[in-house]
């Protein structure tokens, strides 16, 4: 009796809602998402989804508030499936510690895989980690090499946060979450959501025969323009994949500094001038 409850507390799975910890039985079906977007719930959507929105809103306020003092950062993107002695992990590792070394946080999604290696990599380097957690009914809670981790009930909450503190995406083999978050930093900078955001492919090898079919079916159709494809750096070496990204981090910042200063000289005539 006593062993069956010892062997079920070693290997409860768990679920984590921001400071609440569920396992087991406590652990509900389905997802904040799911029943967020489940359109066949419908019985008392006014009350539910008006009091959903307060806590959607609570999750960008706690991203926001435990963010905020970060300092530059490059989102790290790939597989959780990945295992540690695979060469994508250890590619991972590498990028941390040299992201690391060049000033940068390093924000994963939390998880196992791609994004612990990269959280592994950047600690060991002395650098801070990020891990933004989801509640999917898969999880396995935030690896150990974070130093600041959250976890988000809401894909779109916590997608704000891997843009809006980071100087760049890196994205190393990985799935559809993986994709989604390429296609979307991709879809954020060609509309002019966001500026100057390099975005890095890290192992040509896996994203060849993607890239031969956005440029051989998806451009060759007229849907995209050959600059878009320009957006993507695709590179084995991690020494390269962090050069790009300190040049276009340092491009960004003296083209802000020369708005800056036209601003100021031009607010300087106009007083004078009055």
């Amino acid at each position: 009796m006593t062993e069956g409850r010892e062997q079920r507390r070693g290997t409860a799975p768990e679920r984590h809602r921001g400071a609440v910890t569920l396992r087991r039985e406590s652990i509900p079906p389905s997802t904040a998402d799911e029943r967020l977007l489940d359109s066949r719930r419908r019985d008392d959507w006014k009350t539910k989804d008006a009091w959903r929105a307060l806590r959607i809103l609570s999750e960008f306020v706690e991203g926001f508030d435990t963010l905020a003092d970060l300092p530059p950062a490059v989102s790290v993107f790939g597989s959780a499936r990945s295992k540690p002695d695979s060469p994508e992990c250890a590619l991972a590792a590498d990028l941390g510690a040299a992201l690391a070394d060049a000033g940068y946080a390093v924000i994963t999604g939390g998880g196992p895989g791609v994004m612990e290696a990269a959280n592994r990599g950047a600690t060991e380097a002395g650098g801070t980690s990020v891990g933004l957690g989801i509640e999917l009914p898969f999880e396995q809670g935030i690896n150990d090499w974070v130093d600041i981790g959250i976890d988000f009930r809401y894909f779109f909450a916590r997608k704000t946060m891997f843009v809006k503190y980071a100087q760049a995406f890196v994205v190393l083999p990985g799935g559809f979450g993986t994709m989604d978050e390429l296609f979307e930093a991709l879809t954020l900078v060609q509309t002019r959501k966001v500026t100057r955001f390099p975005v890095v492919l890290m192992g040509r090898s896996y994203w060849q025969g993607l890239l031969d079919w956005l440029r051989d079916t998806m451009e060759a159709d007229g849907k995209i323009g050959p600059a878009d494809l320009e957006l993507i750096l695709v590179t084995d070496d991690v020494a390269e994949a962090v050069r790009h990204i300190v040049e276009a981090d340092a491009a960004l910042a003296a083209e802000r500094d020369g708005l800056q200063q036209s601003v100021v000289q031009r607010l300087a005539k106009e007083t004078g001038e009055s």
